[in-house]
C-alpha cells in the first residue's frame, strides 16, 4: 500500500489520478490536498492531454473522516471546506483538459463532489451512490447547489433529503452519470473516452471547454460559498454533533432540536 493518499501516473497522454486511502478513501485534508496537487500537476504539464480520476480501493470515496466536523469548531471545519468546495471547483474550472471519474464502488457524501466535480462519470453497474450526511445530523450543502443543476429540483430532493442510497442505473436515470459499464471495467471504459478525448486539438480543446465552463458555472461560486456557510453553522450544532457521536457509538441518536 502505498504511503501517500493519492498516486500519480501517466500513460501516454492521460494523466491517472487514484484515491488511494485505505479502506474507503475517507476525505482528509491530506487526500484533498494530494488530489489538488496532482491535478494542478496535470494542467501545468503541456504532455497530458486528459485526465482520469479513479480509486485503487474498493470504494471510490465513502465521504468525509468524521475526525474533521466531530467536535471541531466552525472556522476549522471551514478551512477543509474551502479546500473540498473551493479550491477542487477552481482546479477543475481552469484544468484546460477534460477529465473523467471512473468510479467501481460506493460513493458517497463528498466522493461525490469529487466525482461530479469532473466532466464526465463513467461508473459500473454494481456500484453505489448516496448522500447520507443528513442521517448523521450534517446536510449535504454543496449539492443542494450540484445535484439540483444536474437533475432537477425533484429528482434531487429526495436522495438528499431522505439519505438513502441508490445503484448506477438509477443515477444513470436521474442524469447524473454519462456511461454505465459492466462492473470492473469503469476504468478501462474512460481510459478508452481519454484516449479519444486525447486525440482532438489541445488548444480547440482547452478554449472549448473554458467556453463550456463559463456556460454551465453561473453563480456558482456564490452559491457554494452560501452552502460552505450553512455546512459550517450546521456542524457546530448539539443535533449535529450527537449524530456523529451516535455513528461511531453505533447508536440511534437523541435529537434535541439544538
Amino acid at each position: 500500500m502505498s504511503s501517500e493518499p493519492v498516486r500519480y501516473s501517466i500513460s501516454g497522454n492521460i494523466a491517472e489520478i487514484m484515491l488511494d486511502r485505505a479502506p474507503v478513501n475517507a476525505l482528509s485534508m491530506p487526500l484533498i490536498d494530494a488530489l489538488l496537487a496532482a491535478l494542478a500537476k496535470a494542467r501545468d504539464d503541456d504532455a497530458v492531454r486528459a485526465v482520469v480520476v479513479g480509486s485503487t480501493q474498493k470504494a471510490f470515496c465513502a465521504g468525509l473522516d468524521l475526525d474533521i466536523v466531530r467536535g471541531k469548531p466552525g472556522i476549522e471545519i471551514k478551512k477543509f471546506l474551502e479546500r473540498l468546495y473551493f479550491a477542487l471547483n477552481d482546479t477543475q474550472y481552469r484544468m484546460g483538459k477534460p477529465t473523467i471519474a471512473a468510479i467501481d464502488g460506493a460513493v458517497r457524501a463528498g466522493g461525490m463532489t469529487i466525482a461530479i466535480s469532473c466532466d464526465m462519470i463513467i461508473a459500473g453497474d454494481a456500484s453505489t451512490f448516496g448522500y447520507p450526511e443528513i442521517d448523521v445530523g450534517l446536510i449535504p450543502a454543496i449539492h443542494f447547489v450540484q445535484l439540483p443543476r444536474l437533475v432537477g429540483k425533484h429528482q434531487a430532493f429526495g436522495p438528499l433529503f431522505l439519505g438513502d442510497p441508490f445503484d448506477a442505473a438509477t443515477a444513470f436515470r436521474m442524469g447524473l452519470l454519462s456511461e454505465v459499464v459492466p462492473k470492473g471495467t469503469a476504468l478501462d471504459r474512460a481510459r478508452e473516452i481519454a484516449r479519444r478525448l486525447a486525440e482532438k486539438s489541445p488548444i480547440v480543446m482547452k478554449i472549448g471547454r473554458d467556453a463550456f465552463m463559463r456556460a454551465v458555472d453561473a453563480d456558482y461560486r456564490r452559491s457554494v460559498e452560501n452552502a460552505a456557510e450553512s455546512f459550517a453553522l450546521v456542524a457546530t450544532t448539539e443535533d449535529c454533533q450527537e449524530g456523529l457521536n451516535a455513528f461511531v457509538e453505533k447508536r440511534t441518536p437523541n435529537y434535541r432540536g439544538r
